[in-house]
């Protein structure tokens, strides 16, 4: 099996180099969680390492060991923040598998009953608004 290598000038290399802004909502110094720009449900948060990893397939174990416990811990602060009936964590490897951004990246997305998600359109979010939603995690977390 071959494994394509890392590209660090993915969008998400970027907004970790600072190059392109982002809605912050935890950082530490193996992760960083901001808001999803193009969300399908409000409080649709990205989870990634700081270390250099195209996806699941090519990430070092000790990475992913730093990574799911903050993707657990965000999990549980969008879910109470947004008063989701539920969460979806999603995790995309390779084209095939419907991966866009080869950086490894969590999906953490707010669910409720009987409501279905937005597609990922292209359709940028209002900055104002991704603020205010990445306020109340920021908030949520902090408790």
């Amino acid at each position: 099996m071959t494994i394509e290598a890392y590209d660090n000038n993915n969008i998400f290399g970027k907004i970790l180099r600072g190059e392109i802004p982002c809605h912050r909502v935890y950082e530490d110094d193996d992760t960083l969680a901001f808001m999803d720009v193009m969300p399908q449900s409000p409080g649709h948060v990205l989870v990634i390492p700081k270390a250099p990893s195209r996806n699941i397939l090519d990430a070092d174990p000790r990475t992913l060991s730093k990574l799911m416990p903050v993707v657990q811990r965000l999990a549980k602060a969008v879910k109470e923040a947004f008063e989701a009936d539920g969460i979806t964590v999603t995790q995309f490897n390779e084209p095939a598998a419907g991966q866009t951004v080869f950086h490894l990246h969590f999906h953490i997305v707010p669910r409720y009953e009987g409501a279905a998600l937005k597609p990922h359109s292209g359709q940028m979010e209002d900055n104002e608004l991704l603020a205010t939603q990445a306020e109340k995690i920021i908030g949520e977390l902090g408790n």
